[in-house]
């Protein structure tokens, strides 16, 4: 039995889900009705905890008026304690933390009379001649049956698609507040590698401050494996008070995550009407485990799409010539051919911040892509070039956070 008839089921309220529903929730002048239905899992083990996005953009956004705080410049520190500190104009880089996104959606849900809520958590989605039947289960316990043209899945994967090389973005962060003021709020410390650097891959530090006294507070590695809770905490209170040097501190909130960065090949449609979106769909880059941006490329093509009454597959997240280039670092990475810290300090020191920023999130030409090439280890990414079509491919298993939630912020984050 079919319980709510749509256009469009979008299943999962995080970034994606969220991102789409309040387009469809937006439909531009002269478009057709989309009775769209948002499948959010209740609370409890299916939804996922309070988190934080960071990205970059020129000027206003969709989202400003719920954003945590906004920046204009950024600082790197090497191992060795240099650093440089840029100005990003035109770009800002904006924090969000999910649930401002969240109050923004039900206010503007609540308003368009297009978009409805559902509270309930999905197992299972069959395709029918005529789009898909979505089977979810509610709080109590209670089925409900969508049945729509058009199903938009942004669940994580329970498996990776195969993969040649597969590194680990994994952090932990606190919020913290201080007694003295200790923060410059007009600043990001988006990588600083002042911290312990393991055996494999590399780590950093990653401070946001959104006030004198208020911070979050990071520690982050790439590498193989994830780390315990009390390991992360451990390297956060060295960071906090060797590193930054904060003695009197409250820790009002935590967030974790998990990131893969992979090469490997995310399907984007599963049945001809059910399509999937958000970093189950490739949405992350790579190389640096930003999501953010990707979803709002796919969500923003699959709207217009939808609104339009053309074909909605979502788009790639990212071009052909980015997911090479991060194919050949990642393997550089893991197979230890670059220094991690130096690499990235060398290259914000080098290039233009706002260029590099743009070309982090795929938006520099070939030309520019070129020119930042030559502030790399040449032989050392060309031999990882030359040896990566010869690795094989590997499914792997997603992982999933520890206790919470998050985006990472940095680069390569």
């Amino acid at each position: 039995m079919v319980d709510v008839t749509a256009d469009v089921a979008v299943v999962g309220a995080g970034a994606a889900g969220l991102s789409l529903a309040l387009r469809l929730a937006r439909p531009p002048a002269g478009a057709g009705p989309l009775d769209t239905v948002l499948l959010a899992a209740p609370a409890g083990p299916a939804r996922a905890a309070p988190r934080t996005w960071c990205f970059w953009e020129a000027g206003g956004g969709p989202y400003d008026e719920v954003l945590a705080a906004s920046w204009q410049r950024l600082r790197v520190r090497g191992t060795g304690g240099s650093e440089v500190t840029a100005a990003i104009a035109p770009l800002h880089y904006k924090m969000l933390r999910s649930e401002a996104l969240e109050g923004l959606a039900e206010r503007e849900i609540a308003a368009s009379g297009r978009v409805s809520r559902v509270e309930a958590a999905v197992d299972r989605i069959a395709p029918t001649p005529d789009g898909a039947l979505v089977h979810a289960r509610r709080a109590g316990g209670g089925r409900v049956t969508v049945h729509a043209r058009w199903v938009f899945d942004s669940r994580p994967l329970g498996l990776l698609p195969p993969a040649r090389t597969t590194l680990l973005q994994h952090f932990r962060g606190w919020f913290v507040r201080t007694e003295r003021p200790a923060f410059d709020p007009g600043v990001v410390e988006l990588m600083d590698f002042r911290t312990p650097q393991p055996s494999h891959g590399l780590s950093f530090g990653y401070v946001l401050p959104v006030g004198p006294r208020e911070a979050l507070v990071e520690y982050t590695e790439f590498s193989s494996r994830v780390l315990g809770r009390a390991a992360y905490d451990r390297a956060l209170r060295h960071y906090a008070q060797r590193v930054l040097g904060l003695d009197r501190y409250e820790v009002t909130g935590r967030e974790q995550g998990v990131i893969p960065m992979t090469d490997a090949e995310f399907a984007r449609q599963s049945a001809p009407g059910v399509f999937r979106i958000g970093a189950c769909a490739g949405a992350t880059r790579p190389s640096t485990g930003y999501t953010f941006s990707g979803v709002q490329r796919q969500t923003r093509a699959v709207a217009a799409a939808l609104h339009s009454g053309r074909h909605p597959l979502p788009p790639r997240a990212h071009s052909a010539r980015a997911r090479l280039m991060d194919a050949v670092l990642l393997h550089a990475l893991a197979g230890g051919r670059i220094d991690g810290p130096a690499f990235f300090t060398r290259l914000f020191t080098r290039v233009p911040a706002a260029r590099l920023l743009r070309f982090l999130d795929g938006r520099t030409n070939l030309a520019e892509d070129l020119g930042i090439g030559a502030h790399v280890p040449v032989a050392a990414m060309l031999a990882s070039a030359v040896t990566l079509p010869f690795v094989p491919r590997r499914a792997l298993p997603a992982h999933r956070p520890t206790d919470t939630g998050a985006e990472p912020h940095a680069p390569s984050a």
